[in-house]
């Protein structure tokens, strides 16, 4: 029996970044929803969080997953569930990009802590300047929208 913990910092956005998770009680259900059905499929979510535009996740990657994968689980099923039981205003999609980069276990409480803190995060910083700073900071060349 392998044993293995990678883990993946994974962050997503709503489609155009428009503001569907706009409360926090909405946002709380929905990482509750997509903690418990990634339970389901054996995928393990360490930590979940995010804000009216976008979702934070700690995923610790089984011996038969990709991040790939996983996160084709993670949004499409949860955009369904969002849509089929009316939690927003209008049709809810995900944006089909992701930004995904491995943690060092030495520093999965720092990324916790980061993720944990998002509410308060995002009152001093937009999510795109968070998106611009994680291009710089690991080196992805960004797209032109």
């Amino acid at each position: 029996m392998p044993f293995v913990k990678v883990y993946i910092h994974c962050v997503w956005s709503t489609k155009n970044r428009i503001p569907y998770l706009d409360s926090i009680e909405l946002r709380q259900k929905v990482w509750q929803y997509i903690r418990e059905n990634a339970n389901q499929k054996g995928i393990f979510i360490d930590f979940i969080n995010g804000y009216s535009d976008h979702c934070h996740c700690l995923i610790s990657l089984g011996v038969d997953q990709n991040i790939q994968k996983v996160m084709q689980l993670i949004k499409g099923e949860s955009s369904f569930w969002i849509n089929k039981n009316e939690l927003t205003k209008e049709k809810f999609e995900w944006q089909d990009e992701y930004f995904a980069v491995s943690v060092s276990e030495s520093i999965v409480d720092k990324v916790r802590d980061y993720i944990k803190n998002q509410e308060t995060h995002h009152t001093k910083k937009t999510f795109q300047e968070e998106y611009d700073e994680f291009i710089l900071r690991y080196g992805f060349k960004k797209m032109i929208n």
